[in-house]
């Protein structure tokens, strides 16, 4: 299914990065391999937040480096397969996504489900397993943060946050991170669980990288039209960056979750 002329179904960048952090991007790329044919959609409807998360992969490469934490990209739309969803969740690869209905998602056979989660889910998520287990070979119990964005408006209704903190149980990282943004001079709109819930079962790769193993993690959502610029993205990597200084310099940080 991935032709010669096609990108890998994932990128890592800075490899070597030294954090005990691992940043991953689930929808970081709006890609459809040539044999999909856009899933019969006009190029214009691979720009839009149906497609992925605009921005995000500018912001993950300039948090790595201001971090220097290694990542893990996407390197398919996730409308080819949504790496963010159990293999059971039925939006895995939908069949319409914000009311825009996507001809090469109906009516998939098995066959094609599971050839599409072959090429594409099941090594996104061996990359990252093989990044942790590096990790845990060196002692290390590392950070997890997911960054993902999020359109200004959905159904008519506007989104006022600047950025959303999604998280569950773990408080380690997410409660001195709102703590520290809404401290910013910025003035920040920051959402606790908004414009979506860590707690929804939609948190997939969190929820099965991270939360299941006891690792720190939160996944981080910035409005689209801050960072959908090289200058936003890398603005946006100071702000995070700064504000998750002092959480991950704590060494107590490095533990796996017991919650109580």
């Amino acid at each position: 299914m991935i032709g010669p002329d096609d990108p890998p179904p994932y990128t890592i960048i800075n490899d070597q990065g030294e954090a005990s952090l691992l940043l991953v991007g689930d929808h970081a790329s709006n890609v459809i391999p040539k044999s999909l044919e856009n899933l019969g959609l006009d190029a214009s409807a691979l720009t839009q937040h149906i497609a992925y998360d605009i921005g995000t992969r500018k912001l993950v490469h300039h948090l790595a480096e201001h971090l220097d934490a290694p990542a893990v990209l996407a390197g398919y739309s996730r409308l080819v397969v949504d790496l963010n969803r159990s293999l059971e969740d039925p939006s895995l690869m939908p069949e319409i996504s914000d009311n825009t209905v996507i001809p090469g998602n109906q009516n998939l056979s098995e066959a094609q489900r599971n050839e599409r989660v072959h090429c594409f889910y099941t090594p996104y998520r061996k990359a990252i397993d093989t990044m942790l287990h590096r990790f845990r070979e060196g002692g290390i119990v590392p950070a997890f943060i997911a960054i993902h964005s999020f359109t200004p408006q959905m159904a008519g209704l506007s989104r006022p946050w600047h950025a959303g903190i999604l998280w569950d149980k773990d408080p380690r990282i997410p409660i001195p991170l709102m703590e520290n943004l809404r401290a910013n001079s910025g003035g920040f709109n920051i959402g606790d669980n908004e414009p979506y819930s860590g707690r929804h079962p939609a948190d997939y790769t969190i929820d099965h990288h991270a939360e299941t193993t006891g690792l720190p993690h939160v996944s981080i959502e910035i409005r689209q039209d801050l960072v959908n610029t090289e200058e936003g993205a890398e603005r946006w990597a100071t702000i995070l960056h700064d504000a998750l200084r002092d959480i991950l310099a704590d060494p107590k940080l490095y533990r796996v979750w017991q919650s109580v």
